[in-house]
């Protein structure tokens, strides 16, 4: 489940680095998520997919060892190509821990492991070698309390406080014709020996998989929230909060277009502009929008230049019109809609390429649409494939200086295939 909360903590995201006061990274926020503990239990469901893909793609090491027996001198021993089949685990459970981190529980997994034995004994009279084939039944329950922290500007897990316990280990060697005191030997290795070699691959791997999963998903998240020149920097200005009831991730929310970019250093944010109510939330602060306003700058003046100099762009052979933000707009929420200040210079250039026939600033001007917001949010995220994901009653509420989006979800179990794909390739 830690692993798929990253999915969602990391749809919002110069560079500043993390801040461990949060009050204090809060006016350097330009965009929120609170997950809220409902959604958390909609993504425990998937987290078996994500543990059973640890177990499949760890590779479990080579391990030697050698024991003196009297009267049979030492005896040699190695355990090679172990790895696993006939997976199933049982449940998964989980606990948000406030200030802390996020305590799961996998329950009953049981798994047959299959490798090799190779070994060797004998004295000054004899030399025996041989290998035999084995399997180990096992069952084990698995515990992990994963934590979620800054990580090369990014939502990252750390799992290494992960545990198994083991409540059956099996050997089966092939035939089981071995003499039984090698038999009781190779138990007590091949026992050892998974115990280790297990725990340490499992933990070590899911670890592993746990960022890249953070790793996929933010990258995703940046996909979303890109428009032809204008992309937004999702980095994290603090660690994540978590408490009983909720996980909240703060992102710089940065706007670039055009070698241009928002700054963000008085941010409006709170925890109390969000509720729980609903299972994800996203708070927007309006710098993030504010300079989408300047692609649009075009198609607002285009009629005007058109109705001005209509004779210069039909017969020059090669007319060009430029056009650019004259400075940064200025985008404002509040209850009663959307407002855009601007200002906007252009040229128009018939025949010389140097001297133009036209140019003109605009004065500041300003345009105002109540449903606005919730329009071209829904159209970003639509054109760049969110509408694929099940997402159920949206709304995009304004408020003076910000935007929340609130949504209840199911997981959208296609973006977890393709995720598991890509890990197991």
């Amino acid at each position: 489940m830690y692993c798929n909360i990253l999915l969602l903590l990391s749809l919002f995201g110069v560079s500043r680095c993390c801040l461990q006061d949060q009050a204090s990274a809060y006016r350097f926020t330009g965009a929120v998520c609170r997950l809220t503990y409902p959604a958390a239990v909609v993504l425990n469901d998937k987290t078996t997919k994500v543990i059973e893909a640890a177990f499949k793609h760890a590779r479990y090491p080579s391990m030697k060892g050698e024991k003196y027996i009297r009267f049979m001198g030492k005896v040699f021993y190695g355990l090679e190509n172990l790895e696993i089949q006939n997976l199933t685990i049982g449940k998964s459970a989980f606990e948000l821990l406030p200030g802390e981190g996020i305590s799961m529980e996998i329950s009953n997994v049981s798994a047959l492991f299959r490798g090799t034995i190779h070994y060797g004994y004998g004295n000054w009279l004899i030399n025996i070698t041989n290998s035999v084939d084995f399997e180990v039944e096992s069952n084990i329950d698995l515990g992990i309390n994963p934590k979620l922290y800054c990580g090369r500007d990014r939502v990252a897990a750390d799992t290494s406080d992960c545990f198994l316990n083991f409540h059956k280990l099996h050997l089966h060697l092939q035939g089981d014709k071995e003499p039984n005191w090698l038999k009781k030997l190779f138990t007590d290795f091949v026992t050892f020996t998974v115990k280790l070699v297990i725990k340490g691959q499992i933990c070590k791997e899911i670890n592993k998989v746990a960022n890249i999963l953070a790793d996929f998903i933010q990258d995703t998240a940046e996909q979303f929230l890109s428009d032809g020149d204008i992309s937004v920097d999702i980095g994290v200005t603090a660690a994540p909060q978590i408490t009983a009831n909720y996980v909240e991730s703060y992102h710089k929310g940065l706007t670039n277009y055009n070698n241009m970019s928002a700054v963000i250093n008085n941010s409006a944010f709170h925890p109390s502009q969000l509720t729980e109510n609903r299972m994800l939330y996203f708070w927007i602060s309006d710098n993030i929008l504010c300079l989408n306003s300047i692609a649009s700058l075009p198609q607002l003046l285009f009629h005007f230049i058109l109705c001005l100099d209509f004779q210069c762009l039909t017969e020059s052979a090669s007319p060009e019109f430029r056009v650019w933000s004259s400075s940064v707009p200025w985008l404002n929420t509040s209850t009663s809609g959307t407002t855009v200040w601007a200002q906007a210079s252009a040229q128009i250039f018939c025949g010389s390429p140097h001297i133009p026939a036209l140019f003109f600033k605009t004065v500041p001007f300003q345009t105002q649409a109540v449903h606005f917001l919730e329009i071209e949010l829904t159209r970003l995220l639509d054109k760049q494939g969110t509408n694929l994901f099940d997402i159920f009653n949206p709304e995009v509420i304004p408020q003076d200086g910000f935007s929340v989006i609130q949504m209840d979800f199911g997981f959208p179990h296609h973006l977890l295939v393709e995720f598991l794909k890509k890990t197991l390739q």
